[in-house]
């Protein structure tokens, strides 16, 4: 019998628009109703607001792929952000995206999996150092140790520096403050229904975004003004190739605040999204210990005592299907959000120019009809044809399309090691009585945590 994780329960049926927006305010999972998990399209109208809800795998790859240009990203999404994101390829559109993405592509070879390794072990050592000071046995929130670790793996590849020191944990503590409050600003205006937004969380979530980039740009400004003066770089990383990339019509690099724009982009998606991913990998593991058992035995055949090395992480196949069964079950991004550059129509039904389209993963990947046994942890699944179809029309955590998220391939490594060498030395007990609550919010977290017991194994050093 396969571990089913608890999730909001849906409604019998759809709410009226209003009541669908209140019940979403605190987290948009509320909103949904049973026939959400089944259904081809769904949609909500509000005065000044057309909304449209695909789940059927060829709409969706319209919209996030064949006809990419025609669904560009909502600037909905972008207003919440700006304070923090500013103009970064993660709230652009069109030639302004294309123009970023063409001189971001070669910093990416900064992270490239060999360049990157070394980096990720380091900071996967010093989280199992923090894991070793604690009591054997205690009960322990994985989601902070987890969101620690995913940071300072990206503090590292950016910035070639530990995630130590008080400017490192006061970024870490601002980015957690703005990503609470974001969600107050996104609902109302995917909902049109601005006038609902305290002005209270906005002035809390700009304060926020004003300290992150502050505490950027003193890291940032030293290196760059070096840059500028012709300096030689201390630093082969993604910083020093952010500075180097070059428009290819103009010949002009990145401006000292479009450059804060981009780190800031890569630091929130880069650990944000793997934190998620992994606090609910650490609670399905606890919770299904036969999975977690032959994950255990196959991190300890693979590398023993040793150090791991790159070339291990292609061999630990049950661990990287955890993470991808954990994907499935909980998408970091669990929802979209594009919009229609022109009237067309979708499944028959005419859909105006301005109108919000969203595609949604976590609908997606739980579709009754695109999965068997939808809601359960089943990393074999990955194994053998059975699944062939359902991943090929209905799995989509990174996205698809132009805008796929670049850092698939570094996600899948960084959390195989991380799982891979926490299993080595510990077994994850679930506490009674705690029942995790995900909350859609920017990433899908838990509303009280994921608390877990960590049991050192017998001979772990």
């Amino acid at each position: 019998m396969h571990f089913c994780p608890a999730y909001p329960k849906p409604r019998k049926s759809k709410a009226s628009s209003l009541l669908m927006f209140f019940s979403a305010r605190r987290s948009w999972l509320d909103a949904l109703y049973e026939r959400s998990y089944a259904m081809q399209m769904g949609e909500v109208h509000l005065p000044g607001l057309d909304l449209y809800m695909v789940n059927d795998p060829a709409l969706v790859r319209r919209v996030m792929d064949d006809e990419a240009e025609q669904f560009p990203k909502s600037p909905l999404l972008g207003e919440a952000l700006q304070p923090l994101l500013g103009e970064s390829i993660f709230t652009t559109n069109g030639a302004q995206w294309r123009r970023q993405r063409d001189m971001m592509d070669p910093a990416f070879a900064q992270a490239r999996l060999a360049v990157a390794f070394p980096v990720m072990q380091a900071a996967t050592q010093a989280m199992l150092q923090r894991l070793a000071a604690l009591p054997d046995g205690a009960e322990h929130d994985i989601e902070v140790e987890m969101t620690h670790v995913t940071a300072d793996i990206i503090f590292r590849t950016i910035f070639s520096v530990p995630m130590e020191g008080a400017d490192a944990r006061r970024i870490f503590e601002a980015f957690a403050r703005f990503q609470a409050i974001a969600p107050r600003l996104l609902l109302p205006s995917i909902y049109g229904l601005r006038w609902l937004v305290w002005p209270w969380d906005v002035w809390h979530s700009r304060r926020a975004a004003r300290e992150i980039r502050g505490l950027l740009e003193q890291l940032i400004r030293p290196r760059f003004d070096a840059h500028q003066a012709g300096q030689a770089a201390a630093h082969s990383d993604i910083l020093q190739s952010f500075m180097e990339a070059r428009d290819a019509t103009s010949g002009q690099p990145f401006g000292f605040d479009e450059l804060v724009d981009q780190v800031a982009m890569l630091f929130l998606a880069g650990h944000e999204t793997s934190a998620s991913a992994l606090t609910w990998a650490a609670h399905l593991l606890a919770n299904a210990p036969e999975v977690q058992e032959r994950a255990h035995a196959e991190a300890l055949a693979q590398l023993g005592d040793r150090a791991s090395e790159v070339g291990d992480m292609k061999a630990l196949a049950l661990t990287r299907n955890v993470f991808r069964e954990t994907l499935r079950l909980f998408p970091p991004v669990g929802f979209m959000a594009r919009q229609s550059a022109g009237a067309c129509t979708l499944r028959k039904k005419p859909v105006r120019e301005g109108a919000t389209v969203v595609v949604a993963p976590w609908l997606i990947q739980r579709h009754r009809g695109l999965w068997a046994e939808p809601d359960a942890f089943n990393p074999d699944r990955y194994q053998g044809d059975a699944s062939r179809e359902s991943l090929r029309q209905g799995y989509l955590p990174f996205g698809m399309g132009p805008r796929v998220c670049l850092g698939a391939a570094f996600a899948l490594q960084e959390a195989t090691l991380i799982l891979a060498s926490l299993l080595r030395r510990y077994r994850l007990a679930a506490v009674p009585g705690h029942v995790p609550r995900p909350v859609g919010r920017l990433t899908i977290r838990s509303a009280n945590g994921v608390r877990l017991t960590l049991h050192r194994r017998e001979g772990s050093a």
